[in-house]
C-alpha cells in the first residue's frame, strides 16, 4: 500500500467570516515542497470570495486524471518501442447536477495530442489500444463514479 498526502491551509485574515464574506484562496502543499495557490471556483462562489488565478479542486480533479492517464500512456508507448515528442491533453471535466440536486462530476472527456517520432510509429488501432489500456491502469480512473472518456486528436 503507498499513502499519499496533501496540506491544504486557509487563514481567515481580517475578514468577518459570518456574513459569509472571506476569501476562498488557500494553498495545496505536497510532500515535495510544491505549494500550489488554491480556491474556490468562480462558477461556485463568485468573485472577489474566489480566485480567478488559483485552482479549483474541480480544475485538480480533471487535471489529475488526465495526468494520470498521460503517465500511463508515456509508459504503455516506451514498452512497446514507440517515441513521443509531445503530448498535449486539453481535458474537459463536467460538473452538473444529479436526480436528488447534488452537484457532481459527472463525467471527464480527454483530448491527448501526441507526437510521434522514430522509426516504429502506432497505427490509429495501436494508439487506440494504448489509450484504452492506460485508461484501465490509471489510479485515478478506477477511484471515481464519473465517466472518463478519451477523445484522442
Amino acid at each position: 500500500m503507498s499513502r499519499y498526502t496533501a496540506s491544504v491551509r486557509w487563514t481567515r485574515g481580517d475578514a468577518k467570516f459570518t456574513d459569509n464574506r472571506y476569501s476562498r484562496r488557500h494553498a495545496w502543499h505536497f510532500d515535495g515542497g510544491a505549494e500550489v495557490a488554491g480556491s474556490s471556483s468562480p462558477h461556485s462562489v463568485p468573485l472577489p470570495y474566489s480566485d480567478a488565478t488559483a485552482v479549483d479542486p474541480e480544475e485538480a480533479f480533471v487535471a489529475a486524471i488526465s495526468s494520470c492517464h498521460m503517465l500511463f500512456f508515456l509508459s504503455i508507448a516506451a514498452k512497446h518501442g514507440h517515441r513521443i515528442d509531445d503530448y498535449v491533453d486539453d481535458a474537459e471535466g463536467f460538473l452538473e447536477t444529479d436526480a436528488a440536486g447534488l452537484m457532481w462530476m459527472t463525467r471527464v472527456v480527454l483530448h491527448p495530442q501526441v507526437v510521434w517520432s522514430g522509426d516504429t510509429r502506432p497505427s490509429v488501432d495501436d494508439i487506440s489500444a494504448m489509450h484504452n489500456e492506460a485508461h484501465h491502469l490509471c489510479y485515478i480512473a478506477n477511484s471515481v463514479k464519473a465517466t472518463i472518456d478519451c477523445v484522442p486528436r
